[in-house]
């Protein structure tokens, strides 16, 4: 079949993009960058705004499938600009796949529209959106487009919503690499002992996830299971925080980290928009 891929210049985007076409799809992605490794790897590449309904609507045109994965994260910026890509962007993806017959819509949401603050332990897809007035930009329009995605689904469009948690691994442009920055310059620090748990999703197993939702979806229609759902994707095996960091800076030749922070001074600081949003922005990239 022939997908498009939004965002198929950020980590996901790209790691769904190839496992597309290394089992034989057509794959056009659609980025607001250039990206030469992906046209040269058979990806038909198509540079425009995921706010622009006609730049959407044009790549959309002759697919069968979109994974739609562009979307604008972290915790910082104008609500405009969060608004214009999480949620007319998404918006645009839906309008197109009608008015172009596209009949499965993938969309990479993330595990914040469930976050609303303090820990999460044992919840599943039953629990209910985010509410209050700490909610970011990101949050809220993230949780916005979800709830499009899914009000989407129906007899002409088959749609599902995936929410990865912190995904990590090859060629990550995010987490990784500020990670390692900040250990490098001694300015990484573990909120308490580092005991904490918390869901992780390798870059494979996250890309897996979207081509078996978008098979699903496809051989399927309307009846798959999956059809007008969210659905959180991790390993199923928490890791403690701590002793997850420390592996992968001794894959980086680097020493453990050792500073700590108490939950007291977190509960107010960049401590507090890192931990309820930042590994969950690796996930709904458009950089990615």
């Amino acid at each position: 079949m022939k997908v498009l891929v939004t965002g198929a210049g950020g980590f996901i985007g790209e790691a769904v993009a190839r496992r597309l076409l290394a089992r034989g799809d057509s794959v056009r992605g659609l980025a607001r960058g250039d990206y030469p490794a992906l046209r040269e790897a058979g990806v038909e590449m198509r540079r425009g705004d995921i706010g622009d309904l006609e730049d959407v609507a044009s790549a959309a045109n002759g697919c069968d499938a979109v994974v739609h994965v562009a979307a604008r994260p972290g915790v910082w910026g104008a609500y405009e600009d969060y608004h214009r890509a999480n949620v007319e962007g998404t918006e645009n993806v839906i309008r197109a796949c009608f008015g172009q017959g596209v009949k499965v819509l993938v969309h990479t949401s993330t595990p914040s529209v469930a976050h609303g603050g303090g820990d999460l332990k044992g919840v599943d897809e039953s629990a209910p959106y985010a509410e209050g007035p700490d909610l970011t930009h990101y949050q809220r329009t993230k949780i916005e487009a979800e709830k499009l995605v899914l009000a989407a689904n129906g007899p002409d469009l088959s749609t599902v919503a995936l929410r990865p948690h912190l995904v990590w691994g090859p060629g990550d442009p995010n987490f990784l690499p500020r990670i390692l920055d900040r250990a490098r310059k001694g300015r990484l620090a573990i909120l308490g002992e580092g005991t904490s748990l918390v869901d992780v999703t390798y870059i494979d197993n996250a890309a897996d996830a979207h081509i078996l939702a978008l098979d699903r979806l496809r051989a399927e229609g309307p009846a798959a299971a999956c059809a007008g759902k969210a659905y959180f994707i991790s390993q199923g095996e928490p890791v403690a925080i701590g002793a997850f960091l420390n592996r992968l800076l001794a894959a980086a030749g680097l020493g453990p980290v050792s500073r700590r922070i108490s939950p007291g001074l977190a509960s107010g600081g960049a401590a507090t928009s890192w931990r309820r949003c930042g590994p969950c922005c690796s996930a709904g990239t458009s950089r990615r």
